[in-house]
Order: C-alpha cells, then sequence, then structure tokens
C-alpha cells in the first residue's frame, strides 16, 4: 500500500473524529497524512458570512486547528494539507488514484437511522479508486480495546482478494486479529449433495472453503491470528451481525467504468448502515 491516508475535514464533530481515526491509521502503516477541506463544500450552520473570502479563512482555521491537534497527538506524523475549491467529493475520489486510504465522517448512528451518510460521503465510497473508510461521530471503537478486523469474504478469487489483503494489512499494522465471514444463502441446503438434512456437513464444507480462500493471505502474513465466521442467512444481515464488536469492518463493493452509474451492493450498504464501528469499502474487479 503505497501513497498518502487522505481524510475529508469540513470542521464537523464527524470530520474531526475522522482526522482523528485517520491520524492513528497513517501512523500505524508508516504513511503520510493528507487533510483535505473544500471551501466551498462547508456544513450548512458554519457560523461565518457567505463571501468567498471568509468561506476560505474558515477553511484554513479548520485545517490548522487539526493540524496543531494530529501533530500534538502524533508528533512522528507527516503531515500537510490541502485547501482547495473543487468540490469535495470530486476533490477526494480524485485523489483516491495515488492515494493508500481515502476517509470521510458520518454524523453518528441513531437507533433507527442508522449512519447518516451525506451526499460527498455516498460518491466518495462510491467511486474511489482505492479504499475509503467512513468513521461516524461516536465511533464506539475510539479509546477501546478492540481487537478484530472483521471482512465479509464472498467468494475466493478476484472479489474477495483485495478485501483480504486490505484486512490483513490493517490487522497487522494494529497487531489485530481477522475474522473471515461466509454467509451461506438460505436455499443452499436444498442443493447441496448431502441432502437438506446435512445442515452440520454444509457447514463444515463451507468452512474449508472459506479457509481455503484466505489461506494464501495467512501465508503472506503469519502474524495474524485469523477466525472463521460461516453463517446462514443473506449476507447484508450476517456480515454486521459478525461486526459488533470490531475495530474495523471490510466490505466490498464493484468497480465501476462510468461515474455516472456506481453504487453500492446490499452488503456495503447494510455494513454502512447498521455497523458501529468504521466500515471500509474496497474496489474489486
Amino acid at each position: 500500500m503505497t501513497g498518502p491516508v487522505v481524510v475529508g475535514l469540513d470542521g464537523s464533530p464527524a470530520s474531526v473524529s475522522a482526522a482523528r481515526w485517520t491520524a492513528r491509521e497513517a501512523v500505524d502503516r508508516h504513511l503520510p497524512l493528507l487533510l483535505l477541506h473544500s471551501w466551498t463544500t462547508q456544513p450548512p450552520n458554519v457560523p461565518v458570512p457567505k463571501e468567498a473570502l471568509s468561506r476560505q479563512r474558515y477553511g484554513g482555521q479548520v485545517l490548522r486547528r487539526a493540524e496543531a491537534e494530529l501533530l500534538e497527538s502524533h508528533p512522528d506524523l507527516t503531515l500537510t494539507s490541502e485547501l482547495v475549491s473543487a468540490p469535495a467529493d470530486k476533490a477526494l475520489v480524485d485523489l483516491s488514484d495515488g492515494a493508500a486510504l481515502l476517509v470521510v465522517g458520518s454524523r453518528g448512528h441513531g437507533p433507527l437511522a442508522g449512519f447518516l451518510l451525506g451526499s460527498v460521503s455516498l460518491h466518495v465510497l462510491g467511486l474511489a479508486r482505492c479504499p475509503a473508510v467512513t468513521v461516524r461521530a461516536d465511533d464506539p471503537a475510539e479509546g477501546t480495546d478492540r481487537h478484530e478486523i472483521v471482512v465479509g469474504v464472498p467468494e475466493a478469487g478476484p472479489a474477495s482478494d483485495p478485501l483480504l489483503e486490505f484486512a490483513f494489512a490493517a490487522a497487522e499494522s494494529r497487531g489485530a486479529r481477522v475474522r473471515a465471514v461466509r454467509a451461506l444463502p438460505l436455499s443452499s441446503l436444498l442443493t447441496h449433495p448431502h441432502g437438506a438434512h446435512a445442515e452440520e456437513g454444509y457447514e463444515v464444507d463451507e468452512q474449508a472453503r472459506l479457509a481455503a480462500a484466505v489461506a494464501p493471505w495467512r501465508e503472506k502474513f503469519p502474524g495474524v491470528a485469523v477466525t472463521y465466521h460461516v453463517a446462514r442467512g443473506p449476507a447484508a444481515q450476517v456480515v454486521p451481525a459478525a461486526s459488533a464488536h470490531s475495530a474495523l469492518t471490510v466490505v466490498g463493493r464493484r468497480r465501476h467504468s462510468s461515474p455516472l452509474s456506481w453504487k453500492l451492493g446490499p452488503v456495503a450498504h447494510a455494513a454502512l448502515h447498521h455497523v458501529p464501528c468504521p466500515v471500509a469499502v474496497v474496489p474489486h474487479d
């Protein structure tokens, strides 16, 4: 993983939480951090006049405050900042070509609404060409001792490898373990050769397939412990359920050739709305 870790910072509590999370991630991965603020994409409640000069001054203040706080907490952090006029989503997506990771904030997690993701966050998560993470303002993993990275593994091969690589690298940098999760469709027993009453044998077979998909990454990251989690049900339910106590959850989305046709799949949507910890969305072919 090369390039900087980039976080979008608009001055809101959610973006400040995201910047703090990103600074720790950059230090753990030994990567530089870039703070980006778009002065044309500021929160609607910014207490400054709407004139361009005032908005630029506000943006500069946001960046300086964040720089001071992050460098005080992480003196060895390599930190730069950019104040741009381009819309925040466009600026972040453009940076994703050379970034190791993009990070955006979420406004929180309500009992019904889940993550409150604005258009900037959704566009970044759906279009970024590198992994993108959303961090909620009230991240329960902050300041706690969570040591598990959950990754949803749909199948062996090109769709899973980028997710597993990201999850194992994150676990290695944190000294955490990986929980590899696979969902079994409810209809699978009907077509399994053992028959509809061989549920236990079928799940053992699927756990072996999951272990085989993960095996190359265990070899590449021998210091990372792994557990396997196979459960029956839709992946959009199984992955969030397995993530209740994780430090980070990793899900995938397909790459899109056109910025007009992007979308997040059901598993990514479910994770973003119901998983309490930061969620990484990793593009794959």
